[in-house]
Parts: structure tokens; C-alpha cells; sequence
């Protein structure tokens, strides 16, 4: 299975309630979806931006932005901790299908021994995508957490995603982890 496919779910305790959308939450969920790129493929297209959001609108994707930003480095302090296997426990079962806990944790470690130490962590960059049926993930939305992450083995900084898939009881879990060089 490739990495870059590799799902994973955690419902993170803290973040739990806060990271059910309100009924407002859907409008700024699709309004900071990057703009599809062409060659996109129809079952992976960032949902479409709306037209302006309301004040409200915007303090709450600010908020969810905030939150989830949190629940990532959650995440990541878990692997910095040698701890990947603990994403996978609290995993949905869509992500549990997806990969084993064994090759999952085993997966993580490799990757990051390959890097080397973390030598530091840029700011985040969020992003949201509605996979429909048929893509190479399963089906929903999805928020990315993206760091530029220095490794002591890696010359430029290797981008580090987290992302949250909102599941079907409308509460946002931890669905990947992957670093990539860049390029790759």
C-alpha cells in the first residue's frame, strides 16, 4: 500500500465536542477549500469556494482552524514521541481496514528514521477536499494540516500532513500521517 494512502482515525479527547460542525460550520468548510486544480480527478475535487462568508462565518472557521491546527500537533508530538501506534487505537474503522496498527506504527517509524531527529516545525497551512465514491480514499470530507518540517537527515524541509476526516457521526478524527520529501 502506498504512503501516501495510508488512513488513519483518531477521535483526539480534547476536541472531541469542539469539532462538531455547527449548521453555519458548511459554508466556511467549503469557502477555504483551495481551488481545484484541472487535472484533479472528478472524485477528488476540493469543494467549491462559496461567495463571501458572513463575520460569523468567518469567526468560526477561524475557530475550527485554531482547533484543528491543535489536534494536529497533538498528533505529531504522539509520532515526535515515538508513539504512532496510540493514532492508530483511537482509529475509525474505515481507517482500521484501511492499514493494520502493526504496519502502521512500523510504517511512521521508518519514515522518520529515515529523516533523522525533527529539527523544527514552520507554521501549518490548513486545506479541505470532498473525496466523492471512488477515489482512493474513502469517502468525505476532508482538513489537511500541512507543516514544513526540518529533519536532520533531509536538506529541505519535508512536508508533514495530519488529516481529519469528518465521520458519519459528524465528529472530525485524525484520519493520516505521512511526511514526504518535497517532490515526491
Amino acid at each position: 500500500m502506498k504512503r501516501s494512502l495510508m488512513v488513519l482515525s483518531l477521535l483526539l479527547p480534547f476536541a472531541a465536542g469542539a469539532q462538531q460542525p455547527q449548521p453555519a460550520a458548511k459554508a466556511p468548510q467549503a469557502a477555504a477549500a483551495p481551488a481545484a486544480p484541472t487535472t484533479a480527478p472528478a472524485a477528488a475535487r476540493p469543494a467549491a469556494p462559496a461567495q463571501q462568508l458572513t463575520p460569523a462565518q468567518q469567526a468560526q472557521l477561524d475557530k475550527q482552524n485554531a482547533e484543528m491546527s491543535a489536534a494536529a500537533l497533538q498528533a505529531v508530538r504522539l509520532v515526535d514521541g515515538g508513539q504512532a501506534a496510540q493514532l492508530w487505537d483511537g482509529a475509525s474503522s474505515v481507517a482500521r481496514k484501511a492499514v493494520a496498527r502493526d504496519a502502521f506504527a512500523k510504517q511512521v517509524a521508518a519514515d522518520r528514521a529515515r529523516l533523522g531527529a525533527l529539527v523544527g516545525r514552520g507554521q501549518p497551512s490548513i486545506s479541505r477536499v470532498r473525496f466523492n465514491a471512488g477515489a482512493a480514499v474513502p469517502e468525505g470530507l476532508y482538513l489537511n494540516v500541512t507543516y514544513p518540517t526540518r529533519f536532520e537527515k533531509s536538506a529541505q524541509p519535508v512536508r508533514e500532513l495530519v488529516s481529519f476526516r469528518l465521520d458519519e457521526d459528524r465528529v472530525w478524527r485524525l484520519a493520516g500521517y505521512s511526511v514526504r520529501a518535497p517532490g515526491t
